[in-house]
Order: C-alpha cells, then sequence, then structure tokens
C-alpha cells in the first residue's frame, strides 16, 4: 500500500523544486485567477517554517506589509506556484523561526550566509 502512495505522490511532484532553508528570503510567485483574467502575483519575504516532505510539503513566508506582519503558507507542489526565487540565503541555528513574530526592526535582521571556497590559493 505504501508503494501505492509513493507511486501517486511521484505523478504531482514538480520536478524543479529551488533549494531554500528555513531563513532565507524569497519570493513567491503565485498565479491567481480573478473571474476570467489570471495573474502573477509575488509575496517575497523570509522562510520561516518547512513542514512534512513529498507533496505534502509546506513552507510559510512571512513579510512585514505597513509596518503588519503577514505570513503566509504555500504548498510546496501545488499548481499555483509558479516559480519560487532565492533572492538571499541567511544563517540561522532554529528549525522554526516564529521569535520573528516578536521582533521588529533591526531585531528582526538575520545575518547572512556566506560561502567560503574549499580550494586553497597557493
Amino acid at each position: 500500500m505504501n508503494e501505492l502512495i509513493k507511486q501517486i505522490e511521484k505523478e504531482y511532484q514538480k520536478e524543479s523544486v529551488p533549494e531554500f532553508e528555513v531563513g532565507d528570503t524569497v519570493d513567491v510567485h503565485v498565479k491567481i485567477i480573478e473571474g476570467e483574467k489570471e495573474r502573477i502575483q509575488i509575496f517575497s519575504g523570509v522562510v520561516v517554517s518547512r513542514k512534512h516532505s513529498g507533496t505534502r510539503a509546506m513552507f510559510t513566508v512571512r513579510r512585514i506589509v505597513q509596518g503588519e506582519g503577514v505570513e503566509r503558507v504555500f504548498p510546496l507542489h501545488a499548481p499555483s506556484i509558479v516559480e519560487i526565487q532565492v533572492k538571499r540565503q541567511a544563517r540561522v541555528r532554529r528549525s522554526k523561526l516564529y521569535y520573528l513574530r516578536d521582533r521588529t526592526g533591526k531585531g528582526a535582521r538575520l545575518r547572512e550566509r556566506r560561502y567560503v571556497s574549499s580550494k586553497k590559493t597557493e
């Protein structure tokens, strides 16, 4: 039974999902249908949490709009999500960043992740 579920879930998964983690700043391009018209709206913010795996994978994005915090939960493999762009990567020590809800201004900043090349220059 488990193999059957995995096979059905694989059918609905997206092939091209970018690598992003909690703490990264992302732009989520969402397809919105208003009547007969379709448009793409960009929701950009910090990834606060990721949950589950496979087709059930969800992620929460938080941003500040006019001084008020707005969080939105997206299913990772939903057909309404057109694209996810990673804008900035941050170094965090938690798997869920719910503490950002209580912080504003400079207190809500995250450290940028820097990559050091493994090659030694001689």
